[in-house]
């Protein structure tokens, strides 16, 4: 049988029986077709039975959260928890809360964090969980009593050395505080079993910069590689949640300008540079829409979602020298990537899960546009979580400029790493190929070492 009938046999297998998951699919069959080359020079990986078991999670559990509203009312949501592969570490992965959550996103979520993991060069294991609940709108009293109901049953499946969950899209501290305070009344231990925490109470600094800065590390990285650097360039960024607001305030620190922002409900173009202090203070303060920075900020443009082009994200038509997808899975398609290119945009960095459409990637390596790939460029979110990990675990406490010197470091060296693989296997600078087959290949020969696991 041929790698490429080999590589098929899986896909449909996975189809046949997982129906209805399109995400995970996706997600799957991106990795497995760069790992074509590294499959052809290494047959073991056949002999072990590695991409069957690999596309399998360890784990899926799937529980009822019932809580009660503001009025009384009995609401029930459900959750989620993907355990999938802990060959190289404990299961380590965010927590997602958000109205679009079911298995499939978790499951190519956490088939995403096996690699990413591997790559930061750190003993963890990848995960994901959440719930198809929506924080937007309810009250602190109505979010504090589902996430007690949610901790109530993952606090079943999760411990220090066993599967420690963060945040993600819809879990930021508050949440984090509300599921670690349930923790502690149901253990009765004070365990770092969930990272993003309180700064007071054993999180770490830099914890909820580490995605954006790490993002824009991991392009500086890119583009001193071809002798250039950030200094002067015009970016544009999609999203405002912590991801896109840590990579606008990391591009000012790199002399870059920012000129956009998004939400939900529209986009905000600045031509004069995104107004970091009015953007925390909308989002994380007041958590309002991007409507009201236009109020604040009258000569800049917004731009509600339903007037938007058709198939097209308004982010993406601002002229600009570099994208940050910042936001969510499959926000940047193959209209997007053209306009993009058209305007002067020489790389794509990728801070969401999966943010370009398989057709954008294709056409971005078609036409030569530089690309950070997501398991590369987001991975210094789950890489500070496994420093905020350490420093639990010795009871220790680092400072901000130690934690993102640790980051940047660990940012070098997954593009270093992701490089030098691509470099082996002639496709150099084919960084979603060199990052997939490297972050693969750790997880994989640790599978082996394992035995039939």
């Amino acid at each position: 049988m041929s790698v490429q009938d080999y590589i098929d046999k899986i896909m449909k297998s996975t189809i046949q029986s997982t129906p209805g998951q399109t995400e995970f699919y996706q997600a799957v069959e991106e990795v497995l077709i760069t790992l074509e080359p590294l499959l052809k020079a290494e047959p073991k990986y056949d002999e072990y039975n590695i991409l069957e078991r690999i596309v399998i999670p360890e784990r899926q559990i799937i529980f009822r959260v019932v809580w009660m509203d503001d009025a009384g009312k009995i609401q029930t949501n459900i959750g989620y928890r993907v355990q999938f592969n802990s060959a190289i570490g404990p299961y380590k992965g965010g927590l997602r809360f958000h109205p679009s959550v079911n298995l499939g996103i978790i499951k190519f979520l956490g088939f995403e964090q096996i690699f990413k993991n591997s790559l930061t060069g750190l003993p963890i294991g990848g995960a994901k969980g959440g719930s198809n609940f929506d924080p937007k709108g309810k009250s602190d009293a109505e979010v504090m009593r589902f996430c007690q109901a949610f901790m109530t049953e993952l606090s079943k499946h999760i411990g220090e050395t066993r599967d420690v969950p963060a945040g993600d899209i819809g879990v930021g501290g508050r949440e984090i505080g509300y599921m670690f305070g349930q923790y502690k009344r149901l253990s009765g231990k004070f365990e770092g079993i969930l990272t993003g925490k309180g700064v007071n109470w054993g999180g770490s600094l830099t914890r909820t910069e580490a995605t954006g800065f790490g993002s824009v590390y991991f392009a500086e990285n890119i583009l001193n590689k071809q002798g250039d650097s950030l200094k002067g360039k015009i970016a544009t960024v999609s999203g405002s949640g912590n991801v896109a607001i840590y990579t606008i305030q990391k591009l000012y620190d790199m002399e870059a300008k920012p000129v956009t922002c998004s939400d939900s409900r529209g986009m905000i173009y600045d031509e004069n540079g995104i107004d970091l202090d009015t953007l925390k203070l909308i989002k994380e303060v007041h958590r309002n829409s991007l409507e009201e920075y236009a109020k604040i900020h009258p000569e800049s443009t917004y731009i509600p979602t339903h007037k938007y082009p058709e198939n097209t994200n308004a982010v993406w038509s601002v002229p600009c020298d570099i994208a940050f997808p910042s936001a969510t899975q499959n926000e940047l398609n193959l209209n997007d990537i053209k306009n993009l290119h058209k305007n002067g945009c020489i790389l794509v960095c990728e801070g969401a899960n999966m943010p370009s459409t398989p057709e954008a990637i294709e056409y971005i390596l078609e036409n030569n546009i530089l690309y950070g790939p997501a398991k590369a460029a987001n991975a210094g979110g789950v890489a500070t979580s496994q420093l905020e990990m350490s420093q639990n675990a010795s009871m220790q406490k680092w400072s901000f400029a130690e934690v993102d010197s640790k980051l940047r470091t660990i940012m070098k060296s997954i593009f270093d790493l992701s490089y030098e693989t691509s470099k082996e296997f002639d496709d150099e600078g084919n960084l979603m190929m060199g990052a997939n087959i490297a972050g693969f290949r750790k997880v994989a020969d640790s599978m082996i070492d394992q035995g039939a696991v």
